[in-house]
């Protein structure tokens, strides 16, 4: 499989436009098709046989964990990944119970993106076994290669935490300081910047301090430009 085709499901065409673009960006992912529809997705599925759909959950006649039970019980085990604003507990479950393995929350950063479509190639490397069934070390290594990636975050971070402050802080038009981080994502300060200087660490954001009338300066980050 050396292109993995994908199916951009969202009822907002200019949200799927841009979904589309970013997907289309990445080297190794083609995008086949639209739907903006429960239904539309259904027939496309069907008719275009996408190795990934990128999946919104909040569609104007069917929610997409219907759309996707369909699918399943229509014997397809495509690669999904849930896009969407939903966050309540009871949406990841019924997501994981139908064979979900990852969900981005809106809004996302294009990087946490592409890191969930590099987590679905190396999840679909399986199929490029050799007749016998097994996989040479360099496909093992890459099919690995999710699981390492989480174990190199420091000790007491979360990846799924850690897209969510990326997120969050991708999505404001300037800078924040951890205490608006924090109350946005639903973090205490001291872990918000646990959290930020990480990604100050690795390249993805800038700090610089903000001085005020009095008192120590402020931290805050911004995103670092792409």
């Amino acid at each position: 499989m050396n292109v993995v085709s994908a199916l951009i499901v969202d009822d907002d065409l200019a949200v799927a436009r841009i979904n589309r673009a970013f997907v289309d960006a990445v080297p190794g992912f083609s995008v086949v098709g639209e739907a903006h529809t429960g239904a539309e997705a259904i027939r496309a599925v069907g008719r275009l046989r996408p190795d990934l759909v990128l999946l919104d959950v909040y569609l104007p006649d069917l929610g997409g964990l219907d759309v996707l039970r369909r699918i399943r019980a229509a014997g397809d085990d495509v690669e999904v990944v849930a896009v969407t604003a939903a966050r309540d507990l009871e949406t990841v479950r019924r997501a994981r119970l139908l064979g979900v393995r990852h969900y981005l929350v809106k809004p996302f950063s294009r990087t946490s993106l592409v890191k969930r479509l590099e987590e679905v190639r190396r999840g679909l490397i399986a199929d490029r076994a050799d007749s016998t069934g097994y996989l040479d070390q360099g496909a093992v290594d890459r099919l690995l290669g999710a699981s390492l990636d989480a174990q190199s975050l420091p000790k007491g971070l979360s990846a799924i935490t850690l897209e969510r402050v990326e997120a969050d802080l991708s999505s404001r038009p300037g800078d924040a300081s951890a205490a608006e981080i924090a109350e946005a994502v639903g973090l205490a300060r001291v872990s918000a910047r646990r959290y930020l200087e990480h990604l100050v660490s690795i390249g993805a954001a800038q700090v610089a301090p903000r001085y005020g009338s009095a008192g120590r300066p402020e931290h805050r980050y911004r995103m670092s430009p792409r």
